[in-house]
């Protein structure tokens, strides 16, 4: 099949780098705003408790979702390394095979979700007079989340064989859809939560058929034919060794979210709906984060299967310094103009613009250290290490975080909320030391093992 000029693989490695994240950022903050035209809809003509509400469901739906978008990471770094490598029968097996892994998994998840999403908020003290709504979007958001699945794992694809555009025009041909149908649904039919959560999935849908239609029309290897979609064995366990432990490690990120989340209900529905508003907010800085781990990872996974070690070491450290400037000038900028930015979402509740204005000094500030530990995580994983960097964040992330809160947290001279936020600085710090250890050590296992090739240039 053809295989155009991969610029992944050849050529000015700072401006390949640049023009492949920004669609990334761009397509990412689009997604974000899904859930920010949730809160701001709800929060303008429904109240700081429907705020409040649709916050209260992010933490334990990233729990249950992280697992299967997990096995969408497996996918993408399966493919890259194969399309590094000139593998178009690995390539073409590995889509094929990843696409039914989406549907089942979203099956799944809706099961999951519609059946017990009232018991998980239980769980998490979830406050009475939130819980209802909060339960109303969780089972509608679950009832759709097939689309989510299909759609995470066919842009995965996408980008790992160089395509970063095409998931950004239907993130906002569907980003448009989702805003319409908000204002529709809330305003015309005064469905309030569950208005925002039907839109979501409408737009989601819109997204999902898009992206298939784009895979379906590719010339090269990852071209997408649907009479030929099964599940290959060889195929479907590489995705499953990569993918799984990047799921479990994405999921025990969402478990510590949980508990602090818990500990955040724990200060009453005012500070729940801050802390929601103005993590959304940080939601927008994390995005821009995390476009360079996918793009460290989708760079690094096909320059490896490619055995171009130099560029790969060239690839890691370009990422680690642009993730530092764009972490700190958005974070900077995020807590500069908090209470403007909060306003947006917080307009019957000064006090509670305030409580999140303390969550964006102390997470928003100092993120660029979450931004270095996905980069990383993302060399790692794109170097086919999964395992490592899942353990690691095991014993950085939620191992620092969940002690934090059941030991410092718990003296009533710290039970605070900046005290709280403080465990995600110490986490992080922790974590990208261990990662960046971990991936020099892998980095010239691989050099060892496999020997280098001459940058294709």
């Amino acid at each position: 099949m053809a295989r155009s000029n991969n610029s992944i693989l050849q050529g000015p490695l700072f401006l390949n780098i640049v023009t492949y994240t920004i669609p990334i950022i761009l397509t990412s903050i689009l997604q974000l705003l899904f859930n920010a035209a949730d809160l701001v809809i709800v929060g303008r003509f429904c109240g700081s408790v429907s705020v409040a509400a649709v916050g209260a469901t992010g933490s334990i739906t990233n729990l249950i979702v992280n697992l299967f978008i997990g096995l969408s990471v497996g996918a993408g770094v399966a493919v890259a390394r194969a399309y590094g490598s000139k593998d178009d029968v690995m390539v073409h097996r590995t889509v094929h095979t990843a696409i039914p892994t989406a549907i089942v998994g979203g099956i799944v998840l809706t099961f999951v979700g519609v059946l017990f999403s009232e018991e998980f908020l239980r769980m998490m003290d979830t406050p009475e007079n939130v819980l209802a709504l909060s339960s109303v979007y969780m089972k509608i958001y679950f009832g759709g989340i097939t689309f989510s699945m299909i759609y995470n794992f066919c842009s995965s694809i996408l980008r790992a064989v160089g395509d970063t555009k095409s998931p950004l025009l239907f993130l906002s041909i569907a980003g448009v859809v989702n805003v319409v149908l908000n204002v529709f649904f809330v305003t015309v039919f005064n469905m309030n939560v569950a208005g925002v959560a039907l839109a979501t999935t409408i737009s989601q849908g819109v997204s999902a058929v898009l992206v298939v239609i784009a895979l379906m029309r590719r010339t090269d290897a990852s071209k997408l034919v649907l009479s030929k979609i099964r599940f290959y064995k060889r195929q479907l366990l590489l995705i499953i060794q990569i993918g799984l432990p990047a799921g479990i490690q994405g999921s025990l990120f969402s478990i510590s979210n949980v508990i602090i989340q818990s500990s955040i209900n724990s200060f009453g529905d005012i500070f729940m709906s801050g802390n929601a508003a103005a993590g959304n907010i940080e939601g927008f800085v994390y995005v821009c984060l995390n476009a360079f781990y996918q793009t460290t990872v989708n760079f690094v996974g096909q320059n490896s299967g490619a055995r171009q070690y130099k560029r790969v070491s060239k690839i890691v450290w370009m990422c680690a310094v642009s993730v530092t400037v764009v972490g700190a000038v958005t974070g900077f900028l995020a807590y500069f103009f908090g209470e403007q930015l909060l306003s947006i979402y917080i307009t019957d509740s000064p006090e509670a613009i305030k409580y999140g204005l303390v969550r964006l000094a102390y997470v928003s500030l100092p993120y660029f250290l979450c931004g270095l530990m996905e980069v990383s995580t993302g060399a790692l994983r794109g170097m086919g290490s999964s395992l490592i960097p899942m353990v690691i964040s095991i014993l950085g992330v939620c191992g620092v975080r969940i002690t934090w809160i059941y030991t410092i947290f718990r003296m009533e001279q710290f039970h605070t909320p900046e005290c709280l936020y403080f465990s995600y600085v110490v986490s992080w710090t922790f974590t990208l030391i261990l990662q960046f250890v971990a991936f020099v050590f892998v980095y010239r296992k691989h050099v060892r093992e496999f020997g280098s090739v001459p940058e294709n240039n």
